[in-house]
Protein backbone atom coordinates (compact mmCIF):
# COMPACT_ATOMS: atom_id res chain seq x y z
CA UNK A 1 0.00 0.00 0.00
CA UNK A 2 2.76 2.41 0.98
CA UNK A 3 4.75 1.51 -2.13
CA UNK A 4 1.73 2.32 -4.28
CA UNK A 5 1.25 5.69 -2.59
CA UNK A 6 4.94 6.50 -3.03
CA UNK A 7 4.87 5.63 -6.74
CA UNK A 8 1.77 7.81 -7.25
CA UNK A 9 3.40 10.70 -5.41
CA UNK A 10 6.64 10.28 -7.39
CA UNK A 11 4.73 10.26 -10.67
CA UNK A 12 2.71 13.31 -9.62
CA UNK A 13 5.93 15.09 -8.69
CA UNK A 14 7.45 14.36 -12.10
CA UNK A 15 4.35 15.63 -13.88
CA UNK A 16 4.32 18.84 -11.83
CA UNK A 17 8.06 19.31 -12.38
CA UNK A 18 7.67 18.92 -16.13
CA UNK A 19 4.69 21.27 -16.29
CA UNK A 20 6.34 23.97 -14.20
CA UNK A 21 9.59 23.52 -16.12
CA UNK A 22 7.82 23.96 -19.46
CA UNK A 23 6.26 27.25 -18.38
CA UNK A 24 9.45 28.49 -16.69
CA UNK A 25 11.73 27.77 -19.62
CA UNK A 26 9.28 29.21 -22.12
CA UNK A 27 9.50 32.45 -20.14
CA UNK A 28 13.30 32.15 -20.04
CA UNK A 29 13.33 31.71 -23.82
CA UNK A 30 11.47 34.99 -24.13
CA UNK A 31 13.74 36.77 -21.64
CA UNK A 32 16.86 35.59 -23.48
CA UNK A 33 15.35 36.75 -26.79
CA UNK A 34 14.72 40.24 -25.40
CA UNK A 35 18.15 40.41 -23.76
CA UNK A 36 19.70 39.82 -27.17
CA UNK A 37 18.44 43.20 -28.35
CA UNK A 38 19.30 44.88 -25.05
CA UNK A 39 22.94 43.80 -25.31
CA UNK A 40 23.12 44.80 -28.98
CA UNK A 41 21.92 48.28 -28.06
CA UNK A 42 24.37 48.65 -25.17
CA UNK A 43 27.25 47.25 -27.25
CA UNK A 44 26.52 49.84 -29.93
CA UNK A 45 26.30 52.64 -27.37
CA UNK A 46 29.42 51.72 -25.37
CA UNK A 47 31.68 50.10 -27.96
CA UNK A 48 30.26 51.73 -31.13
CA UNK A 49 29.88 48.26 -32.58
CA UNK A 50 27.28 45.51 -32.52
CA UNK A 51 28.95 42.19 -31.90
CA UNK A 52 27.23 39.15 -33.43
CA UNK A 53 25.77 36.46 -31.19
CA UNK A 54 24.87 32.85 -31.88
CA UNK A 55 21.12 33.38 -31.78
CA UNK A 56 21.33 35.60 -34.87
CA UNK A 57 24.01 34.16 -37.15
CA UNK A 58 26.45 31.38 -36.42
CA UNK A 59 28.52 32.22 -39.48
CA UNK A 60 28.89 35.87 -38.55
CA UNK A 61 29.61 35.12 -34.88
CA UNK A 62 32.42 32.76 -35.79
CA UNK A 63 33.99 34.61 -38.69
CA UNK A 64 34.10 37.87 -36.77
CA UNK A 65 36.47 36.13 -34.35
CA UNK A 66 39.05 35.86 -37.13
CA UNK A 67 38.14 32.27 -38.01
CA UNK A 68 36.30 30.82 -40.98
CA UNK A 69 33.24 28.56 -40.78
CA UNK A 70 33.56 25.82 -43.39
CA UNK A 71 30.40 23.86 -42.68
CA UNK A 72 26.76 24.68 -42.47
CA UNK A 73 24.15 23.63 -39.95
CA UNK A 74 23.19 20.04 -40.51
CA UNK A 75 26.75 18.85 -41.22
CA UNK A 76 29.62 18.30 -38.85
CA UNK A 77 30.75 21.68 -37.56
CA UNK A 78 34.27 22.73 -38.51
CA UNK A 79 36.14 25.99 -38.50
CA UNK A 80 39.40 27.02 -40.04
CA UNK A 81 41.84 29.23 -38.17
CA UNK A 82 45.10 30.59 -39.46
CA UNK A 83 48.21 30.96 -37.33
CA UNK A 84 51.54 32.37 -38.43
CA UNK A 85 52.73 28.94 -39.50
CA UNK A 86 49.83 26.73 -40.48
CA UNK A 87 46.15 26.32 -41.16
CA UNK A 88 44.12 24.56 -38.44
CA UNK A 89 40.92 22.60 -38.90
CA UNK A 90 39.16 22.23 -35.59
CA UNK A 91 35.80 21.28 -34.16
CA UNK A 92 33.17 23.54 -32.73
CA UNK A 93 29.97 22.38 -31.11
CA UNK A 94 26.71 22.95 -32.93
CA UNK A 95 25.15 23.54 -29.51
CA UNK A 96 26.63 27.02 -29.70
CA UNK A 97 24.14 28.05 -32.36
CA UNK A 98 21.51 25.30 -32.27
CA UNK A 99 19.62 25.48 -28.98
CA UNK A 100 15.94 25.32 -29.91
CA UNK A 101 13.42 26.78 -27.49
CA UNK A 102 10.72 24.59 -25.96
CA UNK A 103 8.08 26.30 -28.09
CA UNK A 104 10.06 25.77 -31.29
CA UNK A 105 10.65 22.11 -30.39
CA UNK A 106 6.92 21.54 -29.90
CA UNK A 107 6.27 23.31 -33.22
CA UNK A 108 8.94 21.23 -34.95
CA UNK A 109 7.47 17.99 -33.64
CA UNK A 110 4.01 19.07 -34.83
CA UNK A 111 5.37 19.91 -38.29
CA UNK A 112 7.19 16.59 -38.45
CA UNK A 113 3.96 14.77 -37.73
CA UNK A 114 2.15 16.78 -40.43
CA UNK A 115 4.93 16.08 -42.94
CA UNK A 116 4.82 12.38 -42.07
CA UNK A 117 1.07 12.39 -42.66
CA UNK A 118 1.54 14.11 -46.03
CA UNK A 119 4.26 11.69 -47.13
CA UNK A 120 2.16 8.69 -46.13
CA UNK A 121 -0.73 9.93 -48.30
CA UNK A 122 -0.08 8.65 -51.89
CA UNK A 123 -1.62 11.70 -53.59
CA UNK A 124 0.23 14.24 -51.46
CA UNK A 125 3.45 12.24 -51.81
CA UNK A 126 3.16 12.35 -55.61
CA UNK A 127 2.62 16.12 -55.57
CA UNK A 128 5.53 16.60 -53.18
CA UNK A 129 7.91 14.61 -55.38
CA UNK A 130 7.14 16.85 -58.38
CA UNK A 131 8.23 20.01 -56.57
CA UNK A 132 11.70 21.26 -57.56
CA UNK A 133 14.31 21.56 -54.87
CA UNK A 134 15.33 25.23 -54.79
CA UNK A 135 18.46 24.48 -52.84
CA UNK A 136 19.68 21.51 -54.79
CA UNK A 137 22.03 18.99 -53.30
CA UNK A 138 24.34 20.32 -50.63
CA UNK A 139 27.41 18.63 -49.27
CA UNK A 140 28.27 18.44 -45.59
CA UNK A 141 31.19 20.79 -45.99
CA UNK A 142 31.19 24.06 -47.88
CA UNK A 143 34.47 25.83 -48.50
CA UNK A 144 34.37 29.06 -50.48
CA UNK A 145 36.72 31.83 -51.55
CA UNK A 146 36.64 33.30 -48.05
CA UNK A 147 39.44 30.91 -47.07
CA UNK A 148 41.50 32.02 -50.05
CA UNK A 149 40.99 35.64 -49.05
CA UNK A 150 42.06 34.79 -45.52
CA UNK A 151 45.23 33.13 -46.76
CA UNK A 152 45.95 36.19 -48.87
CA UNK A 153 45.78 38.30 -45.74
CA UNK A 154 42.67 40.27 -46.70
CA UNK A 155 40.79 39.22 -43.57
CA UNK A 156 41.45 37.38 -40.35
CA UNK A 157 43.76 40.04 -38.99
CA UNK A 158 43.91 40.86 -35.31
CA UNK A 159 40.64 42.34 -34.16
CA UNK A 160 40.88 45.69 -32.41
CA UNK A 161 38.11 44.98 -29.94
CA UNK A 162 38.38 46.65 -26.55
CA UNK A 163 39.77 44.32 -23.89
CA UNK A 164 38.12 43.92 -21.53
CA UNK A 165 34.61 44.43 -22.82
CA UNK A 166 32.25 46.73 -20.96
CA UNK A 167 30.54 43.72 -19.37
CA UNK A 168 33.84 42.19 -18.18
CA UNK A 169 35.95 43.13 -15.19
CA UNK A 170 38.88 45.48 -15.82
CA UNK A 171 40.69 45.13 -12.48
CA UNK A 172 44.42 44.48 -12.26
CA UNK A 173 43.92 40.81 -11.46
CA UNK A 174 41.70 40.16 -14.48
CA UNK A 175 43.84 42.15 -16.95
CA UNK A 176 47.37 41.49 -15.68
CA UNK A 177 48.13 39.29 -18.68
CA UNK A 178 47.25 42.14 -21.08
CA UNK A 179 49.61 44.70 -19.57
CA UNK A 180 52.55 42.31 -19.72
CA UNK A 181 52.06 41.34 -23.35
CA UNK A 182 49.05 42.83 -25.10
CA UNK A 183 49.66 41.46 -28.59
CA UNK A 184 52.01 38.55 -27.96
CA UNK A 185 50.74 35.49 -29.88
CA UNK A 186 52.93 33.28 -27.69
CA UNK A 187 51.32 34.35 -24.41
CA UNK A 188 51.19 31.50 -21.93
CA UNK A 189 48.87 30.35 -19.19
CA UNK A 190 49.30 31.35 -15.58
CA UNK A 191 50.89 28.38 -13.80
CA UNK A 192 51.27 27.85 -10.05
CA UNK A 193 54.22 25.57 -9.48
CA UNK A 194 55.98 23.94 -6.57
CA UNK A 195 59.50 22.67 -7.11
CA UNK A 196 61.67 20.47 -4.88
CA UNK A 197 64.10 22.38 -2.70
CA UNK A 198 66.99 20.46 -4.25
CA UNK A 199 67.26 19.92 -7.99
CA UNK A 200 68.73 16.46 -7.44
CA UNK A 201 65.45 15.29 -5.92
CA UNK A 202 63.18 16.23 -8.83
CA UNK A 203 62.42 13.02 -10.70
CA UNK A 204 58.75 13.26 -11.65
CA UNK A 205 56.33 15.92 -12.89
CA UNK A 206 52.60 16.28 -12.16
CA UNK A 207 50.13 18.46 -14.10
CA UNK A 208 46.92 19.53 -12.35
CA UNK A 209 43.92 20.63 -14.48
CA UNK A 210 40.96 22.31 -12.79
CA UNK A 211 37.28 22.08 -13.74
CA UNK A 212 34.74 24.51 -15.16
CA UNK A 213 34.78 28.10 -13.76
CA UNK A 214 37.57 27.25 -11.34
CA UNK A 215 41.31 27.93 -11.20
CA UNK A 216 44.67 26.53 -10.15
CA UNK A 217 43.92 27.64 -6.59
CA UNK A 218 41.65 24.60 -6.33
CA UNK A 219 44.87 22.55 -6.20
CA UNK A 220 47.56 24.87 -4.87
CA UNK A 221 45.59 25.93 -1.77
CA UNK A 222 44.47 22.42 -0.87
CA UNK A 223 46.95 19.78 -2.00
CA UNK A 224 50.29 21.53 -2.42
CA UNK A 225 50.79 22.27 1.31
CA UNK A 226 49.68 18.76 2.31
CA UNK A 227 52.02 16.55 0.33
CA UNK A 228 54.58 14.66 2.36
CA UNK A 229 58.18 15.78 2.62
CA UNK A 230 59.21 12.89 0.39
CA UNK A 231 56.75 13.96 -2.32
CA UNK A 232 57.79 17.58 -2.12
CA UNK A 233 61.40 16.53 -2.66
CA UNK A 234 60.57 14.22 -5.59
CA UNK A 235 57.91 15.91 -7.70
CA UNK A 236 57.56 19.11 -9.66
CA UNK A 237 53.93 20.21 -9.36
CA UNK A 238 52.23 22.37 -12.02
CA UNK A 239 48.68 23.69 -11.62
CA UNK A 240 47.41 25.70 -14.59
CA UNK A 241 44.75 28.35 -14.94
CA UNK A 242 43.02 27.22 -18.13
CA UNK A 243 42.72 29.63 -21.03
CA UNK A 244 40.03 32.17 -20.14
CA UNK A 245 40.02 31.46 -16.39
CA UNK A 246 41.83 32.68 -13.30
CA UNK A 247 44.85 34.79 -14.17
CA UNK A 248 45.39 33.28 -17.60
CA UNK A 249 44.77 35.17 -20.86
CA UNK A 250 41.13 35.69 -21.80
CA UNK A 251 41.26 36.62 -25.51
CA UNK A 252 37.95 37.89 -26.83
CA UNK A 253 38.60 36.45 -30.31
CA UNK A 254 39.15 32.90 -29.06
CA UNK A 255 36.51 30.18 -29.46
CA UNK A 256 38.16 28.14 -26.67
CA UNK A 257 38.24 24.91 -28.64
CA UNK A 258 39.92 21.71 -27.55
CA UNK A 259 42.95 22.46 -29.71
CA UNK A 260 43.41 25.90 -28.20
CA UNK A 261 43.22 24.60 -24.63
CA UNK A 262 45.64 21.74 -25.31
CA UNK A 263 48.18 23.90 -27.14
CA UNK A 264 48.22 26.42 -24.30
CA UNK A 265 48.85 23.67 -21.72
CA UNK A 266 51.61 22.21 -23.86
CA UNK A 267 53.23 25.62 -24.43
CA UNK A 268 52.93 26.79 -20.82
CA UNK A 269 53.92 23.59 -19.02
CA UNK A 270 55.33 20.79 -21.18
CA UNK A 271 57.52 22.98 -23.39
CA UNK A 272 58.27 25.79 -20.93
CA UNK A 273 59.52 23.39 -18.25
CA UNK A 274 60.85 20.60 -20.47
CA UNK A 275 58.33 18.08 -19.15
CA UNK A 276 58.87 14.71 -20.83
CA UNK A 277 57.13 12.24 -18.52
CA UNK A 278 54.33 13.22 -16.19
CA UNK A 279 51.23 12.34 -14.19
CA UNK A 280 47.90 14.14 -14.63
CA UNK A 281 45.33 14.99 -11.98
CA UNK A 282 42.11 16.50 -13.36
CA UNK A 283 38.72 17.55 -12.03
CA UNK A 284 35.37 17.57 -13.86
CA UNK A 285 35.72 19.36 -17.23
CA UNK A 286 39.49 19.10 -16.86
CA UNK A 287 39.17 15.32 -17.22
CA UNK A 288 38.31 15.75 -20.91
CA UNK A 289 41.49 17.78 -21.47
CA UNK A 290 43.46 15.21 -19.47
CA UNK A 291 42.23 12.36 -21.68
CA UNK A 292 43.01 14.35 -24.82
CA UNK A 293 46.54 15.00 -23.52
CA UNK A 294 46.99 11.30 -22.71
CA UNK A 295 45.96 10.39 -26.28
CA UNK A 296 48.23 13.04 -27.78
CA UNK A 297 51.21 12.05 -25.58
CA UNK A 298 50.72 8.30 -25.06
CA UNK A 299 54.34 7.62 -24.15
CA UNK A 300 54.61 10.48 -21.69
CA UNK A 301 51.58 10.18 -19.41
CA UNK A 302 52.31 7.72 -16.61
CA UNK A 303 49.04 8.01 -14.70
CA UNK A 304 45.62 9.61 -15.02
CA UNK A 305 43.70 10.55 -11.89
CA UNK A 306 40.22 11.68 -12.86
CA UNK A 307 37.82 13.33 -10.41
CA UNK A 308 34.15 13.20 -11.48
CA UNK A 309 34.75 12.76 -15.23
CA UNK A 310 31.78 14.06 -17.31
CA UNK A 311 31.42 11.09 -19.66
CA UNK A 312 27.94 10.57 -21.09
CA UNK A 313 27.99 7.64 -23.57
CA UNK A 314 26.08 8.48 -26.74
CA UNK A 315 23.68 5.68 -27.80
CA UNK A 316 24.36 4.02 -31.12
CA UNK A 317 22.38 5.59 -33.90
CA UNK A 318 22.05 8.94 -32.13
CA UNK A 319 22.42 11.46 -34.99
CA UNK A 320 23.34 14.47 -32.84
CA UNK A 321 25.83 13.50 -30.17
CA UNK A 322 26.46 17.06 -29.03
CA UNK A 323 22.75 17.77 -28.58
CA UNK A 324 22.32 14.51 -26.67
CA UNK A 325 25.06 15.38 -24.20
CA UNK A 326 23.75 18.92 -23.74
CA UNK A 327 20.36 17.53 -22.76
CA UNK A 328 21.98 15.12 -20.33
CA UNK A 329 24.00 17.91 -18.73
CA UNK A 330 21.19 20.47 -18.86
CA UNK A 331 17.74 18.79 -18.93
CA UNK A 332 15.79 22.07 -18.65
CA UNK A 333 14.12 21.22 -15.36
CA UNK A 334 13.51 23.54 -12.42
CA UNK A 335 14.12 20.71 -9.97
CA UNK A 336 16.59 19.72 -8.68
CA UNK A 337 18.27 23.15 -8.33
CA UNK A 338 21.48 21.85 -9.92
CA UNK A 339 19.54 20.95 -13.07
CA UNK A 340 18.10 24.48 -13.15
CA UNK A 341 21.54 26.04 -12.80
CA UNK A 342 23.09 23.82 -15.47
CA UNK A 343 20.20 24.54 -17.83
CA UNK A 344 20.57 28.29 -17.41
CA UNK A 345 24.30 28.08 -18.14
CA UNK A 346 23.95 25.78 -21.17
CA UNK A 347 20.87 27.06 -22.94
CA UNK A 348 20.88 30.84 -22.59
CA UNK A 349 23.66 32.90 -24.11
CA UNK A 350 22.40 36.29 -22.95
CA UNK A 351 21.09 35.30 -19.53
CA UNK A 352 24.51 33.87 -18.71
CA UNK A 353 26.10 37.10 -19.87
CA UNK A 354 23.89 38.94 -17.36
CA UNK A 355 25.07 36.54 -14.65
CA UNK A 356 28.70 37.24 -15.54
CA UNK A 357 27.97 40.97 -15.61
CA UNK A 358 26.56 40.85 -12.08
CA UNK A 359 29.01 38.39 -10.53
CA UNK A 360 32.30 38.40 -12.46
CA UNK A 361 32.49 42.11 -13.23
CA UNK A 362 31.89 42.90 -9.55
CA UNK A 363 33.88 40.04 -8.04
CA UNK A 364 35.84 42.35 -5.72
CA UNK A 365 32.60 43.48 -4.07
CA UNK A 366 31.33 39.92 -3.66
CA UNK A 367 34.66 38.75 -2.24
CA UNK A 368 34.66 41.62 0.27
CA UNK A 369 31.09 40.91 1.35
CA UNK A 370 31.81 37.22 1.73
CA UNK A 371 34.84 37.90 3.91
CA UNK A 372 32.85 40.41 5.97
CA UNK A 373 29.90 38.10 6.54
CA UNK A 374 31.83 34.89 7.15
CA UNK A 375 34.83 36.57 8.83
CA UNK A 376 37.14 34.61 6.52
CA UNK A 377 35.75 31.25 7.56
CA UNK A 378 35.08 30.44 3.91
CA UNK A 379 38.16 29.75 1.84
CA UNK A 380 38.24 32.61 -0.65
CA UNK A 381 40.29 30.72 -3.23
CA UNK A 382 37.14 28.94 -4.41
CA UNK A 383 35.43 32.28 -4.91
CA UNK A 384 38.37 33.74 -6.81
CA UNK A 385 38.36 30.79 -9.19
CA UNK A 386 34.60 31.04 -9.63
CA UNK A 387 34.61 34.80 -10.32
CA UNK A 388 37.67 35.30 -12.53
CA UNK A 389 36.55 34.48 -16.04
CA UNK A 390 34.68 36.10 -18.91
CA UNK A 391 31.36 35.14 -20.42
CA UNK A 392 33.06 34.49 -23.75
CA UNK A 393 35.50 32.03 -22.15
CA UNK A 394 32.92 30.21 -20.06
CA UNK A 395 30.31 29.98 -22.82
CA UNK A 396 32.65 28.60 -25.48
CA UNK A 397 34.56 26.28 -23.15
CA UNK A 398 31.36 24.72 -21.84
CA UNK A 399 29.96 24.02 -25.30
CA UNK A 400 33.13 23.21 -27.21
CA UNK A 401 34.66 20.97 -24.55
CA UNK A 402 31.82 19.21 -22.72
CA UNK A 403 29.31 19.09 -25.60
CA UNK A 404 31.70 19.36 -28.53
CA UNK A 405 33.75 16.28 -27.57
CA UNK A 406 30.67 14.05 -27.26
CA UNK A 407 31.58 11.97 -30.31
CA UNK A 408 35.31 11.88 -29.44
CA UNK A 409 35.43 11.01 -25.78
CA UNK A 410 34.68 7.34 -26.31
CA UNK A 411 37.61 7.01 -28.73
CA UNK A 412 39.87 8.80 -26.25
CA UNK A 413 38.95 6.27 -23.57
CA UNK A 414 39.55 3.41 -26.00
CA UNK A 415 43.00 4.80 -26.81
CA UNK A 416 43.88 5.02 -23.10
CA UNK A 417 42.60 1.47 -22.62
CA UNK A 418 45.05 0.27 -25.26
CA UNK A 419 47.93 1.92 -23.38
CA UNK A 420 48.66 -0.41 -20.43
CA UNK A 421 51.53 1.79 -19.23
CA UNK A 422 49.09 4.50 -18.11
CA UNK A 423 47.56 3.88 -14.68
CA UNK A 424 43.96 5.12 -14.44
CA UNK A 425 42.22 5.96 -11.15
CA UNK A 426 38.82 7.61 -10.78
CA UNK A 427 37.43 9.40 -7.73
CA UNK A 428 33.78 10.36 -7.35
CA UNK A 429 31.75 11.73 -4.46
CA UNK A 430 28.67 9.71 -3.54
CA UNK A 431 26.66 12.95 -3.17
CA UNK A 432 27.88 14.62 -6.36
CA UNK A 433 24.88 16.42 -7.90
CA UNK A 434 26.88 18.03 -10.74
CA UNK A 435 28.25 14.90 -12.44
CA UNK A 436 26.34 11.66 -11.70
CA UNK A 437 28.29 8.73 -10.30
CA UNK A 438 27.24 6.64 -13.30
CA UNK A 439 29.65 8.66 -15.45
CA UNK A 440 32.65 7.21 -13.61
CA UNK A 441 31.33 3.67 -13.95
CA UNK A 442 30.82 4.27 -17.67
CA UNK A 443 34.50 5.26 -17.90
CA UNK A 444 35.41 2.02 -16.13
CA UNK A 445 33.38 0.06 -18.68
CA UNK A 446 35.59 1.51 -21.43
CA UNK A 447 38.78 1.07 -19.38
CA UNK A 448 38.25 -2.09 -17.29
CA UNK A 449 41.58 -1.74 -15.45
CA UNK A 450 40.55 1.69 -14.13
CA UNK A 451 39.91 1.74 -10.39
CA UNK A 452 36.83 3.67 -9.23
CA UNK A 453 36.94 5.01 -5.68
CA UNK A 454 33.61 6.34 -4.40
CA UNK A 455 34.10 8.80 -1.54
CA UNK A 456 31.18 8.52 0.84
CA UNK A 457 29.20 11.65 1.78
CA UNK A 458 31.30 13.92 -0.49
CA UNK A 459 30.12 16.07 -3.38
CA UNK A 460 31.67 17.70 -6.44
CA UNK A 461 33.87 20.04 -4.39
CA UNK A 462 34.31 18.32 -1.02
CA UNK A 463 35.82 15.34 -2.81
CA UNK A 464 39.00 17.43 -2.41
CA UNK A 465 38.18 20.40 -0.16
CA UNK A 466 37.95 19.20 3.42
CA UNK A 467 39.81 15.96 2.81
CA UNK A 468 42.94 17.38 1.18
CA UNK A 469 45.36 15.58 3.49
CA UNK A 470 43.84 12.18 2.77
CA UNK A 471 43.64 12.89 -0.94
CA UNK A 472 47.27 14.02 -1.04
CA UNK A 473 48.32 10.65 0.42
CA UNK A 474 46.12 8.81 -2.07
CA UNK A 475 47.77 10.65 -4.94
CA UNK A 476 51.24 9.85 -3.67
CA UNK A 477 50.29 6.16 -3.52
CA UNK A 478 49.01 6.30 -7.11
CA UNK A 479 52.19 7.96 -8.39
CA UNK A 480 54.46 5.53 -6.54
CA UNK A 481 52.68 2.45 -7.86
CA UNK A 482 52.64 3.88 -11.39
CA UNK A 483 56.41 4.43 -11.20
CA UNK A 484 57.02 0.91 -9.93
CA UNK A 485 55.03 -0.79 -12.69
Amino acid sequence: MQMGVRSVLAMSGRVVNEAVSFVAFCLLDLVDFLLCYVFKAVDLWVEAEIRPCYCSSAREAITRSGKILVSEQGGESKIVSLSSTKLHLEDISDTLYSRPSLVSEVSRQTLNELNRFKLEDPLLQQQHSKRPNPRGCSSSFTVNTTIVEMLQGKIGRHQSHPIPRWSDCGCKLCTSWISSSPTNPNASLFVRSQFPTTKEGAGEDVVFIHGFISSSLFWSETLFPNFSRAAKSSYRLFAVDLLGFGRSPKPSESLYTLREHLEMIERSVLEAHNVKSFHIVAHSLGCILALALAVKHPHSVKSLTLLAPPFYPVPKGEPQATQYVMRKVAPRRVWPPMALGASLVCWYEHITRVICLVICKNHRIWEFLTKLITRNRVRTFLLEGFFCHTHNAAWHTLHNIICGTASKLGSYLDAVRENPNCKVTIFHGSKDEVIPLECSYEVQKRIPRAQVRVIDKKDHITIVVGRQKAFARELEEIWNTANNN
